[in-house]
């Protein structure tokens, strides 16, 4: 059992993938004093989190999941942590209740232009559960705005900023990616089908072969939700190895959306960030810094 029975809140399942997030998580609400209940899946969840589960489950093992939620009273559910290896459905064969609902499985994930993920949520609505998302029983963990570390951007680097943050919006606006990278006035990588981390190390070779040029730590990534994007299964997430990739990439500095994107372990995260000397801000959409190429110091305090 995880997590204080207060009575006022559902109880909360957390389905639990890989990464430290989903203990990240278990260790916000035990300090909430919310209860809830840890299903890991099956070849995905790591030691710690196995460690902490209520239970574990295989990708088609989904008719056990609806009675483990039944038996356990939760009527909440959070989507948490990574998933790495493809989903293997064998498992159906030996869950008469996941054999049972094949019909509305079937519906729910068939046709429509929606996300897998959306779909996903879509299983567990039509079985009368509420998916939530880190900013409904955790929002802590999400960036705040401002400067969130020690270092202190320029303002050569809020340029460039503003500049990755209007790149990212029109990417939104076409559903291609989520990040966007600008250097000295420039935008010099765009986020596809790769993810950041792909995106992040594109960005250190073109540097290293001179296609993109700089003195010093120079450039910003920037990385937002896309319009409707439905964060409770899909945030956009930055963490201790994006600080090592922007690092090796030359960057000046990051910047995520206040309130809608994760610093997964941001302790770890915000000091690996002050001892690269890179800057870790938050940014709302829409937002223009207004600063100007006249009178202004680029110098990085």
């Amino acid at each position: 059992m995880n997590g204080a029975d207060t009575g006022l809140e559902p109880r909360l399942a957390l389905i639990a993938g890989n990464g430290s997030l989903p203990c990240q998580i278990a260790d916000a609400l035990n300090s909430a004093g919310r209860e809830f209940r840890i299903i890991a899946i099956k070849g995905e969840a790591d030691e710690r989190t196995r460690a902490q589960a209520d239970t574990e489950l295989g990708w088609g093992e989904i008719g056990r999941l609806y009675k483990f939620l039944k038996k356990t009273g939760c009527r909440d559910v959070l989507l948490i942590g990574g998933v790495s290896k493809r989903p293997d459905f064998t498992s159906i064969l030996g869950d008469l209740g996941t054999l049972k609902r094949l019909p509305t499985i079937i519906r729910a994930l068939a046709g429509g232009d929606d996300s897998l993920l959306t779909k996903v949520i879509r299983l567990f609505e039509v079985e009368g559960y509420r998916v939530v998302g880190i900013k409904d029983v955790a929002p802590q963990l999400l960036a705040s705005s401002g400067v969130l570390g020690k270092v202190q951007p320029n303002q050569g680097d809020w340029r460039d900023a503003e500049l990755a943050l209007r790149a990212t919006e029109k990417l939104g606006e076409l559903d291609i990616g989520q990040a966007a990278i600008a250097v000295g006035g420039r935008v010099v990588a765009l986020e596809g089908a790769e993810g950041t981390d792909a995106m992040l190390q594109r960005c250190a070779e073109l540097k290293r072969i001179g296609r993109i040029r700089s003195k010093g730590r120079a450039g910003v990534l920037v990385k937002t939700a896309k319009p409707n994007q439905d964060l409770r299964v899909d945030l956009p997430t930055v963490g201790p190895m994006t600080i090592d990739l922007a690092a090796a990439a030359g960057l000046a500095g990051i910047a995520v959306e206040a309130s809608g994107a994760l610093i997964a372990e941001k302790e770890e995260t915000l000091k690996k960030a002050d001892n690269a000397g890179l800057f870790v801000i938050g940014i709302e959409h829409g937002t223009r810094f207004g600063v100007t190429s006249k009178g202004q110091s680029d110098e990085r305090s």
